[in-house]
Parts: C-alpha cells; structure tokens; sequence
C-alpha cells in the first residue's frame, strides 16, 4: 500500500462521506435492482446522486479510493458497484498511525 496514494485519497471530505455510506450502504442508499448493497457493494449512479455530482467527477473520485485499495469495484452488467475492504482500511489506519 502506498502511503502517498492512501493520503491522497483521504484528503477530501467527498471521498471520506462515501467512505462512511459505504460502512452501512442499507442505512444510506435504497434497494438495488441489480447487486446486493452489501455483498456487491453500492452502485456509483446511487452514490453520485446522492453526492448530487456528475458521474464523471465520482469516476475521478472513485479512481482515487480504489488505487488505494480503500474499496474494491464490481461490474454487474453495464454499472459498477463499490464497497470497502475493511482489512485494507485497518491496515491503513495502521500505517497512518505508525506515520504519525
């Protein structure tokens, strides 16, 4: 895990309330069509709604979250579908701990 990108991808208040949805995606975002919320994640176009941002400005967004390895995508059909990895983000807030 590369601290740098780690940082970079918590340096915005965005990307850390998607973060905390993603904790509990039922108390935060409605039934899916397609995917489970919690074993497949949450959808982006949920995500980008709810933000109220453009699903290109999420895709930047999630790029981040994800080359820090904070969550893990999933396509199903044509949508892609977030959710953390909680045993990275523990590593994470281990490495930031010892860092600091």
């Amino acid at each position: 895990m590369d601290l740098a990108d780690l940082l970079r991808a918590l340096a915005n208040e965005r990307r850390l309330q998607i973060l905390d949805w993603l904790k509990d995606p039922t108390a935060h975002f409605p039934p899916q069509v397609h995917g489970d919320l919690v074993e497949d994640g949450v959808c982006g176009v949920f995500i980008a709604d709810k933000l109220g941002i453009s699903a290109p400005t999420l895709s930047e967004h999630m790029r981040l979250l994800v080359q820090a390895r904070l969550v893990r995508p999933r396509r199903i059909k044509q949508w892609t579908f977030y959710r953390r990895d909680e045993s990275v983000i523990a590593e994470a807030m281990r490495r930031i701990a010892e860092t600091v």
